[in-house]
């Protein structure tokens, strides 16, 4: 082993290889893409990016865009979920803050909420991170369906497919 200088050493890359089981890293670039195809819909005027769907861990990683005002959706979260607010701003009916552009949002546990986009909003896009499942009830709980990470890639499989980018398009997401 050939001895560097403390400079050049911190400039070199680590010198073992990584674990033989561990499975890519995912670079997603531009995360907002330019391929209109790539967005899922999800419901009118609402779609996802999918940017990682795991499912050996049971999360996935996704960009929501909403190009309409109103209630997007009421869902519980039995884990939690982190959002970033990239483009526009939306709230939850339940509380009196409001995400911004730039607005980070931890949502605990066990919290059932109200997404609304409102009137002068043209775009919304954020940043969320969910793990386990979304369930989506009425306003008194009652159970009306639920996402997960298989939901997502199912939605993605198919929707790649209708616009010829292929089901396999997705792969590339999937750890």
């Amino acid at each position: 082993m050939t001895e560097q200088t403390p400079a050049a050493s911190k400039l070199m890359p680590y010198q073992f290889p990584n674990p033989k089981e561990a499975p890519l890293e995912i670079v997603v670039n531009p995360a907002i893409p330019d391929d209109e195809r790539v967005w899922v819909p999800q419901a009118e005027n609402v779609w996802f990016r999918p940017l990682c769907l795991n499912v050996s861990q049971g999360y996935w990683t996704n960009l929501l865009r909403v190009r309409k005002s109103g209630v997007l959706s009421r869902h519980r979260h039995p884990a939690p979920v982190h959002g970033m607010v990239l483009k526009g701003k939306w709230h939850y009916l339940e509380h009196n803050w409001i995400a911004e552009q730039g607005s980070y949002v931890f949502e605990p546990p066990g919290e059932t909420h109200t997404l609304f986009v409102p009137e002068d909003v043209e775009e919304m896009i954020t940043y969320f991170h969910i793990t386990g499942v979304m369930f989506y009830c009425d306003p008194w709980g009652k159970f009306e369906g639920y996402e997960d990470v298989y939901t997502k890639l199912e939605m993605c499989r198919k929707h790649y497919e209708s616009v010829g980018l292929g089901s396999d398009f997705v792969n590339q997401f999937v750890r």
